[in-house]
């Protein structure tokens, strides 16, 4: 068995290669192809179809969150590894051999997992309504040996205004701490750095190619760590963020055509889920539109096919098509044009916008919103009034944290859809040139791959 350190360096395409020497010097001396990505290109669907070979039809992870019809709720970014079904590429590593472990580092849903370690963002949420930063590990002492050695999680540059390169190099630090103290036979690592300027800027924004040489300088010690202990290296992508300058109201469209409900609370509108005949799950750029009457299918498509920068609609043939014809999924997926992405706002009036809108709260916005890297640029002194809020904080004050705009062409970068183009897409990088084939490598075989990585080739293993 040869250890295997797989890097998902998120949004890293292959136009972004030449500014990543560590990166670029591994693909030169091994191999690097094009990701065929699946729709959607989201974090979480990705991911899960990395680990298990499947498509969303069968792993059942069609969003970075969904419609739990059985609640009438929009639950985004949950963390049970019981969500992903399907055998996870370390459950069929330890089949093959019983002494092999897997480090799942940040990869989504890792928690309950059956992998032998883990590390995820895991804050905590006393009753007075605090978020404080924290992480769940596997084993839980782990925790502390890490927050003792390294200091407290980053949580608050791990998503947000703030988020940055020091979170990602935290996931680093843990990384070489687990690869010398654990030495475990797969290292799965989540680096999310490239995620926030490319959403933020887009990817032609003259400052990328310094961010995109600052995580490659964060990839450098932890190959070098491989090499020491004889271990192969992945690097790889989950999708490319190209760039965008066209939101598309898509829960408005559906509001004003009399579909959607919201409920009125202290004079702010709520999203009504449950009541409502049709509404959307914003995530980038699909949308998963749930139609609660079967003779309003047409008629909701109808409608959302003529909304400026959606490219598809999907029925159920469509979905079927695409891997997406899951029950968690919508009656139909919206997917918009290549320049356009989908915001969650069902609200007509900024003034009746929820009182999270303003707010970073990924938890109760029903649908993802990237605003939220961004602070209100309206804002007079921001700096200030975050210090106020959060002296507020420390004296056990209630207080909001309204500094995100309601501006949604704020955003410069999305994804979701596939690209146009495989140099804006995710790639695939191997220190191991003859376990690659020719041509892009399915998102589905990448499962496939890291047990070659592991153990030699499918074939080599039924000739040994």
């Amino acid at each position: 068995m040869t250890p295997t350190l797989v890097l998902n360096v998120v949004g890293l395409t292959p136009a972004l290669l030449p500014h990543a020497p560590h990166l670029q010097a591994l693909a030169k001396a091994g191999a690097v192809r094009p990701l065929d990505t699946v729709t959607p290109a989201v974090t979480t669907t990705v991911q899960s179809t990395m680990v298990t070979g499947l498509l969303p039809r069968d792993h059942g992870i069609v969003a970075n969150g969904w419609y739990f019809r059985e609640l009438s709720e929009i639950w985004l970014w949950r963390q049970s590894n019981r969500l992903v079904s399907g055998e996870k590429v370390w459950d069929a590593a330890k089949r093959i051999d019983p002494t092999f472990t897997c480090a799942k580092l940040f990869w989504w849903y890792n928690m309950y997992s059956t992998a032998d370690l883990s590390i995820t963002p895991r804050p905590m949420y006393p009753a007075d309504g605090r978020k404080l930063p924290d992480i769940y590990t596997y084993p839980p002492e782990l925790r502390d040996t890490l927050q003792s050695t390294l200091g407290q999680f980053p949580l608050f540059r791990f998503w947000g205004p703030t988020a940055d390169l020091v979170s990602s190099r935290w996931i680093a630090d843990s990384t070489l701490h687990v690869l010398k103290q654990h030495r475990p036979s797969l290292t799965l690592v989540y680096l999310p750095h490239l995620d926030y300027d490319l959403q933020r800027l887009g990817p032609d924004h003259p400052s990328i190619p310094a961010q995109v040489k600052a995580v490659d300088d964060l990839c450098g010690p932890l190959i070098e760590q491989a090499r020491r202990m004889g271990a192969q290296v992945v690097a790889l992508s989950e999708y490319g963020i190209t760039p965008v300058s066209r939101p598309v109201h898509i829960n408005r469209a559906l509001r004003e055509a009399g579909w959607l409900r919201v409920r009125d609370e202290l004079g702010r509108e709520q999203l009504d889920a449950g009541a409502s005949d049709a509404f959307a799950v914003a995530d980038h750029q699909i949308a998963h539109v749930y139609v609660a009457k079967p003779e309003l299918i047409g008629p909701v498509a109808e409608r959302l096919r003529a909304l400026p920068g959606v490219e598809q609609v999907l029925d159920e043939t469509g979905k079927r098509a695409l891997g997406l014809d899951h029950p968690r999924s919508g009656e139909l997926v919206a997917i918009s044009h290549a320049d356009s992405w989908f915001t969650y706002y069902h609200f007509l009036d900024d003034a009746k916008a929820p009182d999270y809108a303003r707010t970073v709260d990924i938890h109760r916005k029903p649908g993802y919103d990237p605003v939220e890297l961004l602070l209100d640029p309206t804002l007079s002194l921001p700096k200030l009034k975050i210090g106020l809020k959060l002296a507020q904080k420390k004296l056990g004050m209630r207080y909001l944290m309204d500094v995100i705009a309601l501006d949604a062409t704020l955003v410069k970068g999305s994804h979701g859809r596939p690209t146009d183009r495989p140099d804006d897409g995710p790639l695939f990088i191997t220190s191991a040139p003859e376990l690659l084939a020719e041509g892009p490598v399915p998102a589905t075989a990448v499962k496939q791959l890291l047990l070659d990585h592991l153990f030699g080739a499918a074939g080599d293993r039924k000739a040994a």
